[in-house]
């Protein structure tokens, strides 16, 4: 006789501080573990394989989509990106929380498999403002920040379906907000049914 794990979802356009408002949900929330989704894309300087990312080959990777191992999975910018069943599962029949950070289609392909999970879209507070911080993070080509811009259309309209929309135009105002809904949930799914 054990409740289900809580299933929280936070998506946005690239830039839009996703990152950082999951890193303050993670202090403020213990009570949450970290999807770890897998990739095929190369491992960069400092990350640990089973901690930021499941490192997998592409061959490894197709493998699982074939086995329908993968509760999402997409190919951005030719690297595929995915969340494992196993890992999931594993983390919901402990009665453990979990908080995702994907991407927007990933977010709806959990949600269809999982209703009861919380969607939260975090929106810049403009297009504009968004290639700017990408622009000022000096981590990408231009390039590179011109395919992630050539996404955003569609995850403003994606981000539309979610269950919340949080606008990140103060990131303090933001995380208060984001905070707020994670409460009301919690209070939300303790009262809720146990499952057996």
């Amino acid at each position: 006789m054990k409740k289900r794990g809580m299933l929280l979802v936070v998506s946005a356009p690239s830039g839009a501080g996703k990152t950082t408002i999951v890193k303050e949900i993670l202090q403020q929330y213990p009570r949450f573990g970290f999807s770890v989704s897998a990739t095929t894309r190369d491992k960069r300087p400092g990350e640990v394989n089973g901690n930021d990312y499941f490192f997998l080959s592409r061959m490894e990777f197709e493998k699982k989509i074939a086995a329908d191992e993968l509760v999402e999975h997409e190919e951005i910018y030719s690297n595929y990106y995915g969340t494992l069943k196993s890992e999931v599962e594993k983390s919901l029949s402990d009665g453990k929380d979990i908080i995702f950070d994907v991407d927007v289609k990933g977010a709806l392909s959990i949600k269809s498999k999982y209703p009861e999970a919380v969607l939260i879209f975090i929106k810049p507070p403009s297009v504009e403002t968004l290639r700017k911080r990408l622009e000022g993070r000096g981590s990408e080509t231009l390039e590179q920040i011109d395919r992630r811009m050539a996404r955003v259309r569609m995850e403003l309209e994606k981000g539309e379906s979610f269950d919340y929309i949080v606008i990140n135009d103060d990131l303090k105002r933001a995380v208060n907000e984001v905070f707020d809904i994670i409460n009301k949930k919690l209070k939300e799914f303790s009262s809720g049914p146990e499952t057996y």
